[in-house]
């Protein structure tokens, strides 16, 4: 089989093209108000935030706070600190959810945050056990585009109560607002309704991601989210664990993206590099400019 396409940029744009890759998430509670650049400017002590934000640099961890949905006005210091960490490669057996709680976030610069970007959790806390972790962009200082859309779905999915729901301060893609990161998968969504996001959550619970709302998992860098999201929109694939890839250049700006399924089948996916045309804003109350994009030039079955 032999296809070309170039994806859609509303549907399908890989969260990596507004925002770096993370193959592990660090997820910090703390309450109260976040400032645009949430790890030094909340109630977490910025030289704490700094130190994190400098140790998991370069490891695949990508460090963000967390708070409950609701009222955030500024408040008392958060007397414990739940700690959500997250692999999120979704290939077979590879993705897990670990957590804990902390006194004190320092606590956290003891962890081996190398090991835990490659996939070793280190025997962290214990494994999550229930349903999906939804996590809705809302932090308006960063973008309030996330509080006017994200605050309000947040909330409304804590209060339907099929999954545990947090803000969380910045996931990238705020011009698809709102926004929401979904574990243990890790895909990541975008201009969602309310009825739409319980659909994505209902599909992670029984393993599946969603196609036509996904901006692709953030375990995989840009090429292979757009090899990714391209082979399940040939294929109808949806189970969230059922392909794995493996990504090498081509040239520049050219990837070839080798996409396997858990039954034996394999596909070559050519990835190229352009320009968002036309110029749109990144973020509410930005100008327009013309980013970067990942382009699914061929999709051939081998």
């Amino acid at each position: 089989m032999s296809t070309c396409a170039t994806l859609s940029r509303e549907l399908s744009e890989p969260l990596a093209a507004t925002a770096a890759t993370a193959t592990t998430w660090l997820l910090v509670e703390q309450n109260g108000p976040w400032g645009a650049k949430a790890l030094g400017e909340s109630h977490l002590d910025p030289a704490v935030g700094r130190a994190l934000d400098a140790a998991t640099a370069g490891t695949g961890v990508r460090v963000a706070l967390i708070r409950r949905p609701g009222r955030h006005a500024d408040c008392l210091p958060t007397p414990r600190h739940e700690v959500v960490i997250a692999h999120t490669v979704p290939a077979p057996g590879r993705a897990w959810v670990r957590r804990s709680q902390v006194s004190d976030p320092a606590e956290l610069l003891s962890l081996d945050f190398a090991a835990l970007g490659a996939g070793d959790h280190g025997g962290f806390g214990a494994p999550h056990v229930g349903g999906p972790i939804a996590l809705v962009c809302t932090n308006g200082r960063r973008d309030r585009c996330c509080a006017l859309l994200g605050r309000p779905l947040a909330a409304e999915l804590a209060a339907a109560g099929h999954s545990e729901v947090w803000e969380v301060t910045h996931l990238g893609g705020h011009r698809f607002s709102p926004t929401m990161l979904v574990l243990p998968f890790g895909y990541a969504y975008g201009r969602l309704t309310a009825e739409s996001a319980k659909e994505v959550l209902a599909a992670t619970a029984v393993g599946r991601m969603v196609p036509e709302w996904s901006r692709g998992c953030s375990g995989w860098e840009r090429p292979g989210q757009a090899a990714d999201q391209a082979v399940r929109l040939a294929t109808g694939e949806t189970r969230a664990a059922a392909l794995s890839l493996e990504q090498a250049p081509d040239g520049p700006g050219r990837w070839l993206v080798t996409v396997r399924h858990e039954d034996g089948r394999c596909w070559e996916v050519e990835v190229v590099e352009g320009v968002s045309e036309p110029p749109r804003a990144e973020s509410c109350g930005k100008a327009a400019a013309t980013p970067s994009r990942m382009d699914v030039v061929a999709v051939r079955q081998r």
